[in-house]
């Protein structure tokens, strides 16, 4: 008996202990390694965090103060509060604020965020209950089975690659109800993006009396950080301002600081439930200006009766990026949503279809033919090369923009890279640099076959317009009329650049019509330097002049 009322004591004597610590009426609350502060309500609250937190992949932003989209162990275990067995520490919400810098602490890794809106920090919770016990009160109350390891953040849908800006509707058209089945059918469609750090990107404006970026397109590159994102955008209310919202869009929200990524089609999907309350046609041009592809999703458009207070019913037309049918999609109400979720992200996803973020520097496939003859000789061969990488670097090189390759020829020809061997431009400058020369004979004309054939093979072209430079300091031991004639007609624009002792008759011969906007000569290697500007504006030129 007196041991039984010994044991009781010493129990009772923990629980005190342990309540004093928390505060009255309260109990610490388990939680698993990856719950982020956005799922906590109250200002001040003990949780209990399990063991084996830093063995996962945590995504935490912030340092010292962190984004209430952090998880709070991982928050807690770079601050240094929480040991990797687990235990108890205290959660303060805080206000949101401007900027959450990155840093490395207690082997894990912070990141960077520009602003949110509510943060939090982590402090350790003590507890003198701990102590008499022997060992942590988490053993007793959380979770006895280990959670599972959070998967690695994909890299995300290669097959669509791009920038999306979501301008949602929170004027007081939708209300709060509609506004959060809006939230959430915003979710639904990044999540079948594939959004990942090599996919899509994804930031979100709320339209209403003044638009306001809530979160920016490299905030995140994980689907489920994106939804804890979007469920946290509270509803602003107002007129639906939706002109107003997408020329911040344009001008303030898609700039490289904020994450935009060069080569990579820009994306503006705009939900408006009923109509714009501005006028939003000096809007679009604005968008399109910037090469954004606008998309509009009207969602209860006006009734009959209600189209004498629309200020232009063919408000659509005039907002989307080409008025062809493909850039508007239209949703009866925002109940039984789920169904359209699909079909709105496939448009999204088809680069074909994105014409109004194409130009000439992100969708042209640009083919070097160079001569390695030994009338060139090593140094001024490089100079060709470094002709070429300026003329390179004036374009946005991606898997998805536009592509280059090289083939050096003598007597022989040989492939340096294809345009699909590198998928960035550093890659490409970098083996543009490391082309060996060859030395020996100068056959053109089989050079510019072997171009066709290995560069351009028509199952790989896609839809960017074909582009062959030739760069020659001599005269052709073949005939070159005959291969560039056949180029011409496989749609290859080919310009000829002669340096030296290269005939203008064969640089005509090799070069489109019309012929002198397509050939250009200098005396000297050093001229390349002078004729880089000309050449890029005259595939620019053609690019535009070319049917799309």
């Amino acid at each position: 008996m007196m041991h039984f009322i010994q044991y009781t004591l010493a129990v009772s004597y923990i629980f005190v202990q342990l309540a004093a610590a928390v505060g009255p009426g309260e109990s610490p609350i388990p939680i698993t390694c990856t719950m982020t502060a956005l799922d906590l309500k109250q200002e001040l609250v003990q949780v209990l965090c399990p063991p084996g937190c830093a063995e996962q992949k945590l995504s935490v932003y912030g340092d010292v103060v962190y984004a209430a989209v952090s998880s709070i162990c991982g928050a807690a275990l770079h601050r240094g509060v929480l040991p990797k067995n687990g235990g108890m520490i205290n959660v303060h919400r805080l206000a949101g604020q401007q900027d959450y810098p990155a840093s490395y602490a207690n082997e894990m890794q912070s990141k960077s965020l520009s602003m949110w809106t509510s943060s939090f920090s982590v402090s350790k919770a003590v507890s003198r209950g701990l102590e008499v016990s022997g060992k942590p009160v988490a053993t007793q109350v959380a979770p006895t089975k280990r959670p599972k390891k959070t998967p690695q953040k994909s890299t995300g849908n290669k097959d669509c690659k791009a920038e999306i800006a979501f301008v949602i509707d929170g004027s007081n058209n939708i209300g709060q109800r509609r506004f959060n089945l809006q939230k959430n059918f915003v979710a639904r469609v990044s999540m079948l993006l594939g959004i990942g750090t090599e996919g899509p990107h994804v930031g979100v404006v709320q339209a209403s009396e003044e638009p306001k970026s809530q979160f920016l397109l490299n905030n995140f590159t994980a689907p489920r950080d994106v939804q804890f994102a979007v469920k946290e955008i509270s509803f602003r209310g107002g007129n639906s301002n939706t002109g107003k919202a997408i020329k911040h869009t344009a001008q303030s929200f898609f700039t490289a600081a904020n994450g935009v990524r060069k080569g990579i089609p820009k994306v503006m999907v705009v939900f408006i439930d009923g109509w714009p309350a501005d006028n939003i046609e000096e809007a679009a041009i604005v968008a399109r200006e910037f090469g954004i592809n606008v998309f509009i999703v009207s969602v209860a458009p006006p009734a009959a009766e209600e189209l004498g207070m629309v200020q232009d019913t063919d408000f659509i037309n005039k907002a989307v990026c080409k008025s062809n049918g493909y850039f508007s999609y239209h949703i009866p109400g925002w109940f039984g949503t789920a169904k359209h979720a699909k079909p709105l992200m496939q448009k999204l996803c088809s680069h074909e279809h994105l014409v109004c973020s194409k130009t000439c520097y992100n969708s042209v496939n640009i083919g070097f033919l160079i001569d390695g003859s030994s009338s060139v000789g090593d140094l001024n061969f490089r100079m060709m090369l470094d002709f070429m990488a300026d003329v390179v670097r004036a374009f946005e090189v991606s898997d998805i923009g536009t592509k280059v390759g090289a083939v050096q020829f003598t007597y022989d020809q040989r492939l340096e890279f294809g345009l699909h061997d590198y998928s960035n431009k550093d890659d490409v400058l970098s083996a543009l640099r490391g082309i060996p020369y060859m030395s020996g004979g100068t056959a053109t004309g089989d050079a510019i076959n072997f171009a066709v054939r290995n560069l351009f093979p028509s199952t790989k072209g896609g839809n960017n317009k074909n582009f062959l430079i030739i760069v020659t300091d001599g005269q052709s031991y073949d005939d070159v009329r005959g291969p560039a004639s056949s180029a011409h007609k496989s749609g290859i624009t080919v310009f000829s650049v002669g340096v030296a002792w290269a005939p203008m008759e064969d640089l005509k011969d090799m070069a489109s019509t019309p012929k002198d906007s397509h050939t250009f000569f200098t005396r000297e290697f050093p001229g390349l330097e002078q004729i880089t500007p000309d050449l890029i504006r005259g595939i620019c030129r053609d690019y535009l002049d070319s049917p799309k």
